[in-house]
């Protein structure tokens, strides 16, 4: 018989650096989930990622506090960054751009991430890649 789910959470947490600190603690204390032993499990799950690279993570809860958990792929921002070696998107969005990417850069970023975006077509991908550039103040060419 299947368990009885008694809720989700979701979080961001930096690879490898899951502790009982929040947001995680609080998060997981009012659940009743042990908070070490998912801080364990997900450490050792992400530790052949980069060190500090933003993990969605998704914990399922069940009726006897014991729980599983997905992680995603970073977000498109983090990408974004990572390749134009940027530390923080414009503060002005749309007024003043701040770097420009590449069609070629948008198009590996897309591939990527395509597992977690909600859809299957390359193209519709790569729009959705370049919408969050711009929406950051990054020209998209």
């Amino acid at each position: 018989m299947a368990k009885k789910i008694d809720g989700y959470i979701k979080l961001q947490i930096p690879a490898g650096q899951a502790n009982p600190s929040p947001p995680v603690g609080p998060a997981l204390g009012q659940k009743g989930v042990n908070i070490m032993e998912f801080c364990k499990a997900f450490n050792a799950k992400t530790q052949k990622l980069e060190q500090g690279m933003p993990i969605p993570v998704v914990i399922t809860v069940y009726q006897d506090k014991s729980f599983s958990f997905e992680t995603k792929s970073p977000p498109v921002s983090f990408f974004i960054k990572k390749a134009l070696k940027l530390k923080k998107a414009s503060k002005t969005p749309g007024k003043e751009f701040i770097a420009s990417i590449s069609k070629n850069d948008i198009k590996n970023i897309a591939e990527t991430k395509m597992q977690d975006l909600n859809t299957d077509n390359a193209e519709s991908a790569e729009r959705m890649v370049a919408g969050t550039a711009r929406s950051m103040g990054i020209k998209v060419e």
